[in-house]
């Protein structure tokens, strides 16, 4: 039907082509144009860390309390999660495309601390962290020593103070991943046969490395309030958290009755 009009009218088909070009012409300056579209959808993930505990108790006190309190946030398209033998919990909200990235994850993030209370002990101690990544992977970039002066601790140690940081600043990254991250650490063995005789359990050991491997302000000498006379004030440093095994072997586990001290070596 249309057909048949502009062909016997055509110059009726000429004016409309030439008003077609011409609203196009108009609408061109104020189409908006991106660099870099967003092509994949907004993600946000959601890291916690139980420490000692298995994938199963991972799942019950920590993945599920948060998945029922992230489940429903606004422009939500589906999530998944996962719990490790090793204690870290980490569940992928994933948005509809348009979504702002970050506004999804103040959105994920008030509602991981409505259920901060629900969470163990260990887990509000060491955080629950809410970062915005998207599905697409930029690229990688190795770091190594020309004339193997420094091994790969002490090059995954300068990555993770000096660059890792540095990289997250710039304009459009999300996130970054450090493969084969090597952070200092002590690791400690015990032996079950020790601490029982001892009367001593895993626990005790832990509990007094807490109390003994802390950073404190140990304050001021001469600081207000002072006499009037008082000229000089000096800062007190206190020995902090521990550094090397000596220090570790020292700490005391538990005190006897008698006096004894039962350290960590």
């Amino acid at each position: 039907m249309f057909s048949d009009l502009f062909i016997r009218r055509p110059i009726l088909a000429t004016v409309c082509s030439l008003l077609i070009i011409l609203a196009g012409a108009i609408v061109i300056p104020i189409l908006p144009i991106a660099r870099y579209p967003e092509l994949a959808p907004p993600s946000v993930t959601v890291n916690a860390f139980y420490t000692g505990a298995n994938a199963q108790a991972v799942e019950s006190a920590v993945t599920t309390p948060l998945e029922q309190a992230i489940n429903g946030v606004e422009g939500m398209n589906y999530m998944t999660s996962s719990s490790t033998n090793s204690g870290v919990a980490t569940i992928t909200v994933t948005f509809n495309i348009g979504r702002d990235p970050d506004l999804a994850a103040i959105d994920v993030q008030n509602r991981v601390n409505q259920a901060l209370g629900r969470m163990p002990g260990d887990v509000r101690t060491t955080g629950i962290t809410v970062t915005k990544n998207t599905a697409g992977f930029l690229g990688g970039l190795g770091f190594f020593s020309k004339d193997n002066r420094y091994d790969a601790q002490f090059i995954s140690n300068y990555v993770d103070l000096y660059v890792k940081d540095a990289i997250k600043r710039v304009p459009g990254v999300g996130n970054v991943i450090q493969f084969g991250e090597r952070k200092f650490a002590m690791r400690l063995w015990l032996d079950p046969a020790k601490l029982a005789s001892r009367d001593l359990t895993a626990g005790d050991v832990v509990n007094a490395l807490r109390e003994q491997n802390l950073q404190v302000a140990a304050g001021a000498l001469g600081d207000a309030p002072a006499p009037s006379d008082q000229l000089y004030q000096i800062s007190v440093r206190a020995m902090g958290r521990l550094s090397d095994v000596a220090q570790f072997e020292a700490v005391v586990v538990k005190a006897g009755r008698d006096g004894a001290l039962v350290r960590l070596k």
